[in-house]
């Protein structure tokens, strides 16, 4: 929640550039009393006619005198926003709660209130607030919501005061503004055997040492407190104090997710784009193996890593899941296009051990699809799913139609991975996420592509 306030007027030293500021505040029918009255004025000079003169100075003098008493007009107001929640998928919605407090001693007339809200969120919202009493505060409301991932602005929130009679509009604008973090849409995948996954890396925990069991070997000093049933008897005969054995602190599982964000690998634009598609995919796995205990992590074409280079750059082990997942989501609601050519940096990011490794990528020459290939030898198990971005059909549409195998340099591509130990899965337009995740698990690609476009 943020809290701003704003007070009408200003200082000596301000009035004169105040003062301007409120004259061109003049609404249509105050600049048309004006000009009424100047021109009524002129004629009444010319003509003689005093009446006139006097009818031409009131319509002059009042929108004038309008401007002076909402110029000097002190109101002290206070308002906040409250977003909730100030994380939502694409496609949700978000509310927004305004709240306005009059502060001062004195009421307020008529109030207008106006949120800045991007066009991709909706229209701006516009309120109007009856009178005010000294103390009294009102609150209103709207929702926003977009299709589009990214972060938005909310604010600063406007406050435009008017006379009774209409001729003056004076607009105040507060500092403070809120940001809606809109991350990509999550499908719930059901939980798989993948092919090829490495003995120990399922479900979230293995041991570095596979033949010491449930026990570490490495013998300690006897602590109080300890288990008799731990004491390691050889180890107490060879050093002559008691022994017992430590327990080995377990290993959480790693995964680690690939995106191919290369701008040439993608074709069109919108929510239902292939990269749209890919970073849905990708978001949706990482939370799948969140919660599976595994430890994550996020790397793009460019070598970037998410959460970080720091300790094993893996997030969800070391730090709390739920702190891994939101700095990914974040990382996802803005990420965009590379201008990069190939996938060379990403390679080099990736280490020896990398436990699980989903890759979601784009069109692949053959320089590239070789350079994926050589990616195999790092993982314990590998799962590529190659997106055909120049289908006619909108991926995330869920109309899919009949699956065509991909053949040609595509196919190509494909057998190219496959041999080289990985589980590649062609995705055709209309694929579901959870349908082709399910696909993958018998290492099978017509089974992913029979699940294509299946509501």
């Amino acid at each position: 929640m943020t809290t701003a306030a704003v007070r009408d007027g200003q200082r000596d030293e301000d009035d004169r550039g105040g003062l301007r500021a409120a004259f061109g505040g003049l609404t249509t029918r105050g600049r048309s009393f004006l000009a009424a009255g100047v021109a009524a004025a002129v004629c009444a000079y010319v003509l003689g006619q005093a009446d006139l003169l006097r009818v031409g100075l009131l319509l002059a003098v009042l929108p004038v005198l309008c401007v002076l008493v909402l110029h000097r007009t002190r109101y002290r107001v206070a308002t906040s926003r409250r977003l909730t929640p100030q994380r939502v998928a694409a496609g949700s919605e978000a509310r927004v709660q305004l709240r306005m407090e009059n502060v001062s001693k004195l009421p307020t007339g008529l109030l207008m209130l106006q949120d800045h809200v991007p066009y991709t969120l909706g229209s701006r919202p516009r309120f109007v607030l009856d009178r005010v009493e000294a103390g009294g505060r009102r609150e209103v409301s709207y929702r926003v919501r977009s299709d589009l991932r990214g972060r938005f602005p909310l604010g600063p929130l406007q406050l435009r005061l008017g006379d009774p009679f209409g001729m003056c509009e004076l607009t105040r604008s507060f500092s403070a503004y809120d940001t809606l973090t809109v991350v990509p849409r999550t499908e719930p995948l059901p939980p798989v055997a993948l092919s090829g996954e490495a003995v120990g890396q399922g479900e979230g925990r293995q041991r570095s040492l596979a033949l010491a069991g449930d026990d570490d070997v490495i013998p300690r000093a006897y602590r109080h407190g300890d288990d008799l049933r731990r004491v390691h008897w050889r180890s107490t005969a060879r050093y002559g104090e008691l022994m017992v054995r430590g327990e080995e602190q377990p290993q959480r599982a790693r995964c680690t997710v690939l995106l191919d964000t290369r701008r040439i690998a993608y074709r069109g634009a919108g929510p239902d784009a292939a990269f749209e598609w890919a970073v849905s995919g990708a978001a949706s796995v990482l939370t799948h193996m969140l919660e599976r205990g595994y430890a994550v992590r996020l790397i793009t074409d460019t070598g970037s890593s998410v959460p970080g280079d720091g300790g094993d750059g893996f997030g969800g082990s070391g730090q709390d899941a739920a702190d891994a997942a939101g700095l990914i989501m974040d990382t996802l609601a803005v990420v965009d296009h590379s201008e990069g050519a190939g996938l060379s940096r990403a390679s080099e990011a990736l280490r020896s051990g990398e436990g699980l490794l989903v890759a979601f990528l784009g069109d692949l020459d053959e320089r590239q699809a070789a350079l994926v290939a050589g990616m195999r030898a790092r993982a314990g198990a590998a799962v590529a799913f190659v997106l055909d971005s120049g289908g006619r059909q909108a991926y995330g549409s869920g109309e899919g139609g009949p699956p065509a195998g991909a053949g040609g340099a595509a196919g190509e591509r494909l057998r190219q991975l496959r041999e080289a130990g990985w589980t590649a899965v062609a995705v055709p337009p209309g694929a579901r996420i959870a349908d082709v995740w399910q696909g993958a698990a018998g290492g099978r690609p017509e089974t992913a592509q029979s699940y294509g476009g299946r509501s």
